[in-house]
């Protein structure tokens, strides 16, 4: 089997891969829309509070944020096609569970199941799509097409979802994750290759301890703040706790020959403005959908198919910008889409501080619009500059940070943005929840003002040379086998023009 990519592959047989890779991406984007569509319906059927809500979706995101590098990894080492098929195994189970869940806490139990086989599709398949395609082009196409993959599931998925909440019920929006399961496990088995890292990771359970607590830690305080009190004992204390882990984290694995997180790439300067930007991007994301599906059906008094309708028009931008986005990175770097992305998110949110019950329909739909078109454009920046420059073998973990990443913003997106909404309501949603949403887009405008900066200072001249110099001193303290030329990651790779 391949080592690090089978270069005997036909141009059939690489789409092929792609497509098969791009079904884990649309049941993962399905389950994100379908899931928040169907929030109003499990807050009254299992009567669920505000907080109960955001654990629905953040013990998912937090699961998969914490275990996402140690699946890239695992991968790397075990066999990416292993890793993956074990994943839409563990998926597919978790999602029949979820839709046969007869209480709240259940629910939540089985969305961690599920969570914990998400952790491997996203990561592992942008790895194996990492060392299928080669060519630095074609690459950032098929990743453009993975953008675009993502962007049908969410145009899908409020659709989809209102449909089945309509006419069955908030639990068939898990049963649809079964067959697309069910069928890539098939296909997988047929058509992809085994690859995997020359060298094998040591697992780093440390490490990966100290990711768990930390991230549940952190998240646990912001949504249990507004209920326990922002000065009490008990939230104080697990926020420096969180604190303690990251520095611990960052000191621990500084020093492993080996480390779960490989933090020498973040002196790469594009390398880690793509991750911020893409823990800004999906933490505005991850509270827009959040606040909006609860806005449209609580407040405005929406079906479940419906508000799904009023949704479109963020998610159909997804679809077409992405692509775009793509062809952009490749043939002219990363600074238009991204500042352009950045620009278009922080003017939607601008707009939306100012909703109301009544707000015209028209310019709900505008400010969904910008919004879709600026997550479409940031999106294949952030995926392409992850694996394109940092070295091939370790594939599986550049692409699992980025995805960490993006994790860790859904899940702060959403316990910060639901805590600043719904600190201010008590009991059931109802109108006020218009206005109680303000100061939360207020807060992602200032993320996409943070964007518009990180993402002009990470394409420049001085970024691009940072990043040369980041893969160069890894390969020679490590040995780094693979030298076939890689290209400098896509955030660089347009001049300062």
């Amino acid at each position: 089997m391949a080592q690090d990519g089978d270069q005997d592959l036909s141009r059939r047989r690489r789409l092929l891969i792609l497509g098969i890779c791009c079904m884990s991406l649309l049941i993962m984007g399905l389950d994100s829309t379908i899931v928040n569509v169907a929030l109003p319906s499990i807050h009254r059927d299992l009567h669920a509070s505000i907080s109960g809500l955001q654990w629905t979706i953040d013990a998912y995101t937090l699961v998969i944020a914490s275990l996402l590098i140690l699946a890239g990894s695992t991968a790397d080492r075990v066999g990416r096609r292993r890793i993956f098929q074990i994943g839409l195994v563990v998926f597919s189970l978790g999602s029949l569970l979820c839709g046969l869940a007869p209480s709240l806490a259940l629910l939540i139990a089985a969305r961690i199941l599920q969570a914990i086989g998400a952790s491997m599709l996203n990561p592992v398949a942008m790895s194996i799509i990492r060392n299928v395609f080669e060519d630095p082009r074609e690459r950032a196409r098929a990743i453009g097409v993975w953008g675009a993959v993502f962007g049908l599931s969410l145009a899908l998925g409020p659709v989809v979802g209102g449909v089945l909440v309509d006419s069955v019920s908030w639990r068939a929006i898990f049963f649809v994750n079964v067959p697309i399961g069910l069928a890539a496990i098939v296909l997988t088995a047929l058509y992809v290759p085994e690859s995997r890292a020359p060298h094998a990771r040591r697992f780093d359970p440390v490490g990966q301890l100290l990711v768990i607590a930390g991230l549940a830690s952190l998240t646990y305080s912001i949504i249990q703040g507004p209920r326990s009190g922002w000065g009490s004992a008990e939230i104080v204390g697990l926020f420096i706790f969180a604190g303690a882990c990251l520095a611990t984290l960052i000191f621990y694995e500084r020093r492993r020959l080996e480390p779960l997180l490989e933090v020498s790439f973040f002196r790469s300067v594009p390398f880690s403005g793509a991750s911020a930007i893409a823990v800004f991007t999906f933490a505005g994301m991850g509270g827009f959908l959040f606040l909006n599906t609860l806005y449209l059906q609580d407040v405005r008094g929406l079906s479940p198919l419906d508000a799904g309708l009023y949704l479109l028009p963020m998610a159909a931008m997804l679809l077409l910008a992405s692509p775009i986005s793509g062809r952009l990175v490749a043939s002219r770097g990363a600074r238009v889409p991204l500042v352009a992305g950045a620009a278009a998110f922080t003017i939607a949110a601008a707009m939306l501080s100012a909703i109301t019950p009544t707000t015209p329909t028209l310019y709900l739909l505008g400010t969904y619009f910008l919004f879709g078109t600026g997550i479409g454009l940031m999106n294949p920046p952030i995926t392409n500059t992850a694996v394109s420059g940092m070295p091939g073998a370790q594939a599986g973990v550049a692409a699992a940070i980025a995805s960490t990443s993006r994790q860790v913003g859904v899940t702060l997106g959403v316990a910060v943005i639901g805590a600043i909404a719904g600190g201010t309501v008590s009991g059931a949603i109802g109108k006020s929840f218009a206005a109680a949403t303000h100061p939360a887009w207020w807060v992602i405008f200032g993320l996409g003002v943070a964007m518009l900066v990180i993402g002009f200072v990470s394409t420049g001249k001085w970024a691009k040379q940072t990043a040369r110099d980041t893969v160069e001193r890894y390969r020679s303290q490590h040995g780094e086998a693979d030298r076939r030329p890689h290209p400098a990651p896509a955030l660089s790779s347009a001049s300062s023009r």
